[in-house]
């Protein structure tokens, strides 16, 4: 019933009120989220950088605010970073071939007014755990930790 509700309670919201009201929804299970005290584009620069240190890859990124900007709109900093390596994804889909729609894993990005930048992203152990692999669930736990180290090297300094 949890699950049920967690999924319809923010459907209905969002066709109530809008994007606004699902703030107030608590993230799911193993999200992790921080402030970064640089300012959106150098947190995003940091973060690709973190990504390349970790020896992982960038697979892709996708960002809201650039979108708006070259359409002459301004918003909050807002971007997406897909991250993944084939290494990985090769353990992955031995493991479980549904699991592959949640490749790459995303870290989020958002502006805020003081100048400083959230960081959120979902360990990839609480990502993977629906899925119900041994397999998958080793995977995740050994990719934890590089998403954590990515995330810390990014913030510090």
């Amino acid at each position: 019933m949890k699950i049920l509700l967690q999924l319809v309670v923010p459907a209905l919201l969002f066709a109530a009120g809008g994007a606004p009201a699902l703030a107030q929804v608590s993230p799911f299970p193993g999200t992790v989220s921080l402030k970064m005290r640089h300012d959106f584009d150098a947190s995003v620069a940091r973060l690709e950088k973190a990504i390349a240190n970790n020896k992982m890859g960038l697979v892709a990124q996708a960002s809201a605010s650039r979108g708006a900007a070259a359409r002459g709109v301004t918003i909050p900093g807002n971007a997406v970073l897909m991250v993944f390596r084939n290494d990985y994804a090769v353990r992955m889909l031995s493991a479980s071939v549904p699991a592959g729609i949640e490749a790459p894993l995303r870290i989020y990005l958002t502006g805020n007014s003081d100048g400083t930048t959230t960081v959120t992203y979902r360990k990839p152990s609480a990502v993977f755990a629906p899925y119900r692999s041994t397999e998958l669930d080793l995977l995740a736990r050994e990719l934890d930790p590089v998403f954590d180290k990515i995330v810390k090297d990014a913030a510090g300094g």
